[in-house]
């Protein structure tokens, strides 16, 4: 059984961290990796950097490009993480833009994570249809789940097309907080949230985007399963570095 489903089962809610490989260090990734297990994180993220993040905020844009400058590439993350199920058991996903995997071959690129032990894949950039039309057998091949994102523009009958075709869980974009916010998730969002609990969806959801600390991973987990920090993680690495990562987590939850 994938990881990811595995770790689906467990009686808790489940907290993922993002963060963009080769950042703040090139030579960062696995340390940052065998940090986030130590100190209870349930799932990560590992962000493939590209040049042009449109999809994310600015923190996550210029971690990409320090990345980048860094010298971090497909073929060194993929270098940098060939060992890590040796020290590392819980779910890893790697995260970015089908650009990159596309110039790496897709086939190439699923088959490497395989390899290495990666559990699944999130390209935000990757239609739906054009994944299940020429790229969902590559994925089943080499036990890959593609999570795809709904937000709350996303129709009903678009959610459950995305439900039909997910194997895993659903990452459900907040569309963050309410703008001016500093104390949580508006009306709104929690809106949102219940609203796609009563659809009864047979994937669970995990919530990403506005969750910065206890109290926004508290509200995003009240009716989804978990939830993934990503900006406020990378924001504590550009201050701190690896060394405090244990501080982080602990203040979540």
């Amino acid at each position: 059984m994938n990881r990811i489903t595995q770790k689906l089962q467990e009686d808790k809610k489940l907290l993922s961290i993002y963060f963009t490989a080769g950042y703040p260090k090139l030579e960062d990734t696995v340390a940052i990796i065998q940090e986030l297990e130590k100190n209870g994180v349930d799932m990560i993220e590992i962000g493939l950097p590209f040049s042009d993040p449109l999809a994310d905020g600015p923190t996550i844009q210029d971690s990409s490009t320090a990345a980048l400058k860094n010298g971090m590439t497909t073929e060194l993350l993929f270098g940098q993480l060939q060992a890590i199920r040796e020290t590392v058991s819980i779910p890893l996903i790697i995260m970015g833009y089908f650009n990159p995997m596309l110039q790496y071959g897709v086939e190439a690129f699923c088959k490497k994570c395989h390899d290495i032990g990666i559990d699944g894949i999130i390209m935000p950039d990757l239609p739906l249809d054009v994944y299940l039309a020429e790229y969902e057998a590559i994925f089943k091949k080499y036990g890959l789940l593609n999570i795809f994102l709904i937000t709350p523009q996303t129709s009903e009958a678009r959610i459950r097309e995305i439900d039909d075709a997910s194997e895993g869980f659903i990452y459900m974009v907040s569309s963050a907080s309410v703008t001016g916010s500093k104390s949580g998730f508006g009306t709104e969002q929690e809106d949102y949230f219940k609203r796609i609990a009563s659809l009864k969806l047979k994937n669970p959801q995990i919530v990403g985007f506005g969750i910065k600390d206890s109290k926004t991973f508290q509200q995003a987990t009240k009716t989804a399963k978990g939830a993934i920090i990503g900006s406020a993680f990378i924001k504590h690495l550009t201050k701190n570095g690896v060394a405090l990562i244990s501080d982080f987590i602990r203040k979540i939850r």
